[in-house]
């Protein structure tokens, strides 16, 4: 395994292609509503990165990704390709995944959006989830293994009778969409690799109301749960600093 420690010059580039990455999901969200396709959230999201931020939306083009962000809507679990066909409606969940490229680095997040009044139960996997994120960035310092995030991560969903999606999860990233280490957001605690000061990779678990089992439709990208039943997520972008962790995609409406 080769994981880059970043420089204090590289930290300083992540820090700002993470706050634009931020930005965007702020900036999207008056527009998540009932009657917009996902297609026109991409539109003006990629708008938004290209013309205001003057940066680049990373999944466009990415292995032959066609869009410029992704959108999971209720069973979807990740990748979900935006489209003029899928119409947002009351009581949707949709997970919105930005990444950005500014000056060669990478800033990686997502946020769960609510459309109108949601059920009670959708609600609550939701908020499971991003409890989930919160207790792992919580435990992040130089000195903590990675099987301990997994763990917490996943002791938290299971409590709750959720599980823990295992076929996808966190990475370093840095000058590359995904490098070493993967974050798996299940394990054993006192396992895995030590994590170091100058390490900056994403957590990012998706639960699903049902079984972890997933399947990728045919499309190539789009991930549903095998059972049909609702899936959520939430990430943030990480920086190991000499006692602790920095939020590097902290929105304003949270605080670290």
């Amino acid at each position: 395994m080769s994981v880059h420690i970043k420089s204090v010059d590289e930290l300083k580039k992540m820090r700002i292609a993470g706050k634009l990455a931020a930005e965007v999901l702020e900036m999207i969200e008056p527009y998540v509503s009932s009657g917009v396709s996902t297609e026109e959230l991409n539109i003006i999201c990629h708008n938004y990165i290209v013309d205001e931020q003057k940066a680049i939306p990373a999944p466009l083009n990415y292995k032959g990704f066609p869009k410029s962000i992704c959108t999971s809507v209720n069973q979807v679990v990740c990748h979900g390709i935006p489209s003029e066909r899928k119409i947002l409606k009351n009581g949707d969940i949709l997970n919105i995944d930005i990444t950005v490229i500014k000056d060669g680095y990478f800033g990686d997040t997502s946020k769960m959006f609510f459309v109108g009044t949601i059920p009670s139960h959708a609600k609550r996997l939701v908020d499971i989830c991003q409890e989930s994120l919160y207790k792992a960035i919580s435990i992040v310092r130089p000195g903590v293994r990675l099987g301990d995030i997994g763990h917490i991560i996943q002791h938290h969903v299971e409590k709750n009778h959720y599980s823990v999606v295992r076929d996808y999860c966190g990475h370093g990233i840095g000058t590359e969409f995904h490098q070493d280490p993967q974050i798996l957001h299940y394990g054993r605690p006192g396992t895995g690799f030590v994590m170091q000061e100058g390490m900056t990779f994403t957590i990012e678990p998706m639960i699903n109301a049902g079984k972890h089992q997933t399947k990728v439709k045919k499309d190539g990208w789009t991930v549903e749960t095998l059972d049909g039943r609702l899936s959520a997520q939430w990430e943030h972008t990480l920086a190991i600093t000499s006692n602790g962790v920095e939020v590097l995609t902290a929105r304003s409406e949270e605080s670290f």
